[in-house]
């Protein structure tokens, strides 16, 4: 009679069964069938008890050795399920990273080699009119959100308007000229620039070139520090949506005009280095 029956599913674990029950089968006592076995069973009685003694000992040691085999085929399974878990990972990174290269919207990315060869570049003129609290209202563009602090005259008797934030929604455009009244300008400068140095004048500018014209629709976002005692200063293209889907590039600016404290133009000449199209 079978004394274990293996209905293991797993073949490794049914191995693992066949061969404690092969070595549980083999370690049991074998009886004769003559007509005198059982004055032989009675007369080696002891030395049977001895037997059955030693057999359970070697089923021990066969027991501890399966169940090292059964820890060992364990490690290795966790093992082999740790590599197919990282190369799983491994293999969904690499094709996000394909993905994010492949096409967008039907839109291939393409990223400039030399900065000589920009994938795109546009000349825009950004103008400012700044809010002066008595009578410019109507053609406002710009007002200061906050004051210049006690520091701007610290060290510059003449200010340098230190801590004063200005929010806009300013025009953009083509030529230098502000657009004529009805007239759309090609884009719109929505952000902010604070002063913040008080030894001199300068900006740190932040904004969205906002594009709805027939010619261009979507965002360019621009940030950057406004040196104005450079001649030219550098702002960082860091990303678009529409026409501009995640755009890259540099925007050089220059000040083209200043009128008083209440106007200037800046030349904008944007180059794009990535782009999708």
């Amino acid at each position: 009679m079978r004394m274990y029956t293996c209905n293991w599913r797993s073949s490794m674990w049914r191995h693992i069964c066949l061969t404690a029950e092969f070595a549980l089968l083999n370690l049991r006592p074998t009886f004769g069938i003559s007509h005198d076995a059982g004055r032989q069973h009675a007369r080696s009685s002891s030395h049977h008890n001895s037997n059955i003694h030693g057999s359970a000992l070697q089923l021990s040691l066969v027991s501890k050795r399966l169940r090292s085999r059964a820890a060992l085929l364990d490690n290795k399974m966790q093992g082999l399920i740790a590599t197919a878990s990282s190369r799983i990972v491994l293999a969904m990174f690499l094709l996000g990273l394909a993905a994010g290269a492949a096409a967008a919207d039907g839109r291939r990315r393409h990223v400039s080699s030399s900065p000589d060869e920009p994938c795109k570049k546009m000349t825009l003129y950004y103008h400012d009119i700044l809010y002066n609290g008595v009578n410019n209202s109507a053609n406002a563009t710009a007002a200061p959100a906050t004051k210049p602090t006690a520091l701007s005259t610290v060290i510059n008797p003449n200010g340098t308007y230190f801590g004063m934030l200005v929010v806009f929604d300013d025009p953009v455009t083509v030529g230098k000229a502000l657009p004529v009244a009805g007239e759309e300008p090609a884009a719109r400068a929505q952000g902010f620039y604070f002063y913040n140095m008080k030894e001199t004048t300068s900006a740190w500018f932040a904004f969205t070139l906002v594009f709805n014209s027939t010619e261009s629709k979507g965002t360019l976002n621009l940030m950057g520090a406004d040196l104005m005692d450079e001649k030219t200063r550098d702002f960082s293209v860091v990303g678009g949506t529409g026409d501009f889907f995640m755009a890259r590039g540099v925007a050089t600016i220059r000040t083209d005009v200043i009128e008083g404290f209440y106007y200037f133009r800046l030349q904008m000449d944007i180059k794009l280095y990535e782009c999708y199209v």
